[in-house]
């Protein structure tokens, strides 16, 4: 039984699982992470090169216009590599860089592994101005 108290009645459940999009292709070049598809992308084939995620909310929607200050969105990026491992080097929102704060720099993917990237944003000013968390954890 879930019990939900008058101030917590922001309170939203989707659901007990989550949509994975998976797809059966090599990360390369842009990837347009559709926040609206789903959280976790998963790209089956062996990466080619390092590659930039553009986390926006859909084609025709700024991920900017679909958070409020103070919003928060954790998402899984996993990119699977063959013997010559790569990584998302470049990390945008609605087309713009960001610089994700990290516990440990990531400058590399690992070799015949999946790597799983969870990236929460929390947007923090109107402008907009987000803090972004990145992790990268094998699994091999």
């Amino acid at each position: 039984t879930l019990s939900i108290a008058s101030a917590q009645s922001d309170l939203v459940i989707k659901g007990f699982e989550e949509d994975v999009n998976v797809v059966a292709s090599a990360a390369t070049g842009t990837i347009n992470f559709d926040v609206s598809t789903a959280s976790v992308w998963y790209y089956t084939s062996n990466a080619t090169a390092n590659h930039t995620l553009n986390f926006r909310y859909s084609s025709g929607t700024t991920l900017n216009s679909a958070l409020a200050v103070g919003d928060a969105i954790t998402l899984v990026w996993l990119n699977t590599n063959g013997s010559t491992a790569y990584y998302p080097n470049v990390i945008q929102i609605d087309g713009s860089a960001v610089t994700p704060k990290v516990p440990a720099a990531i400058s590399a993917g690992n070799a015949s592994a999946i790597d799983a990237y969870v990236f929460t944003i929390i947007k923090t000013a109107a402008t907009p101005t987000y803090t972004v968390l990145e992790t990268q954890t094998k699994f091999a």
